[in-house]
């Protein structure tokens, strides 16, 4: 149960002002490392049950029965015809973005995290880095415009923070423009773009399953498409690129998922409504806590859509009276591992840093959110009274140089 803000409990820490902070000497708040996303854990019992069936058949890997009921039941829950479960979100990018025929430049935002362009390094495809919405923080179409060029094969539009991108705009812009539109859907398991499920837009979308997202299968990943015969490249391409035991058709990688990812995944989406619940009380407990800080503001879900509730998203003002990085110090030292995500953008990440020096002249919203965002902890392992500590170290700071 989540503490309503202020209240105080015997033996947790309460921070009042400025010398009870640990950044300025006081023992800590967490002695155990608060994290932003701990994995979520669904029914013990069910998964022994489906690990102890797995280990009875012998049958680990190699398109397995497991993999293949979590692939039928993914695809039932989100409306698409297909789902290709995958060793991982990156992989399922690399092998997308091949199997699309993406080729030359294609665009994407830098604020996103790092592997959706190095999916496109990897196989030597130039990433264009466009401009974001500063208030939504995901890709802008304006923006998207301006970068297309000749070589131009692509867009990949990322639904940040679980809050869809602006999935029509790009669809016309990519129709109008002879593109293929593909979705980074790391962030937006079981979140609704107009009352449809993510999962169905552009050609394809990928989706992580790594052990600290919303939906985990400990490490996994998906690619989803109503195109039959992507889907099927995709399944020959994740398997070496054989269609039977010794018919390779297609060039390929190792990329299935194995079995006991599988029954990690099929327990958690037994468990997704209670953890969709949790998630939303602790934004609620953010939102009463965080109220009556000037200068500190949440990120809104948009309460016509579905949303996982994933990520707990501040802005800091820049006349806060304290910097994001302050903040972000001071609840380190209480044992908060608050991020920065995705700051400084990849367009300031090597490689792109020093083979296009020039790129972040074109993508000042993407600075100006990168330097004010702080990622907040959430999710079934978040401490009762983390929110109310959280809390008080914002208000604590936001008050210390007011008060000098």
């Amino acid at each position: 149960m989540i503490a309503p803000p202020g209240e105080s409990r015997p033996g947790r820490k309460t921070i009042r002002g400025l010398a009870d902070l640990a950044i300025r000497g006081a023992p800590p708040a967490f002695t155990d490392i608060v994290h932003v996303g701990r994995p979520n854990i669904g029914d013990r019992a069910a998964f022994m049950g489906r690990v102890d069936a797995m280990l009875d058949s012998r049958w680990l890997t190699n398109n397995g029965p497991l993999v293949q009921e979590l692939e039928q039941k993914l695809a039932r829950y989100l409306g698409v015809r297909h789902v290709v479960a995958m060793s991982n979100g990156t992989i399922a990018l690399e092998i997308a973005i091949r199997a699309l025929g993406l080729k030359g430049e294609v665009i994407l935002p830098s604020y996103t995290f790092i592997a959706t362009a190095h999916a496109l390094q990897w196989q030597e495809i130039t990433p264009v880095f466009a401009d974001i919405d500063p208030v939504t923080h995901n890709i802008d179409p304006a923006a998207v415009e301006r970068m297309i060029t000749p070589r131009t094969s692509g867009i990949i539009g990322v639904h940040l923070w679980g809050r869809a991108a602006p999935v029509d705009e790009l669809a016309e812009i990519a129709r109008r423009r002879h593109l293929s539109l593909m979705f980074d859907s790391a962030h937006a398991f079981g979140s609704t773009y107009r009352g449809r499920r993510v999962g169905a837009f552009g050609r394809a979308e990928v989706f992580s399953f790594h052990a600290t997202k919303f939906f985990n299968c400990f490490e996994g990943g998906a690619v989803t498409t109503n195109e039959d015969d992507l889907a099927t490249t995709m399944r020959y391409m994740r398997n070496f690129g054989f269609e039977t035991y010794d018919k390779a058709v297609h060039v390929g990688t190792n990329g299935k998922m194995p079995e006991i990812c599988a029954a990690m995944g099929l327990t958690n989406l037994d468990s997704l409504d209670a953890v969709v619940e949790v998630n939303r009380a602790n934004l609620a407990a953010y939102e009463a806590a965080l109220a009556d800080i000037e200068g500190v503001s949440l990120l809104r879900y948009d309460p016509r859509e579905q949303s996982n509730f994933q990520y707990v998203i501040v802005e800091v003002d820049p006349g806060f009276a304290a910097s994001r990085d302050e903040i972000v110090a001071a609840l380190h030292a209480e044992g908060i591992l608050a991020r920065k995500y995705f700051w400084p953008g990849c367009h300031n990440m090597q490689p792109y840093r020093d083979l296009y020096p020039h790129a972040g002249l074109l993508l000042p919203n993407t600075k100006a959110v990168a330097e004010r965002v702080i990622v907040l902890p959430t999710g079934t392992a978040l401490p009762p009274h983390a929110i109310e500590v959280i809390a008080s170290v914002f208000r604590v700071l936001g008050a210390s140089r007011a008060r000098a």
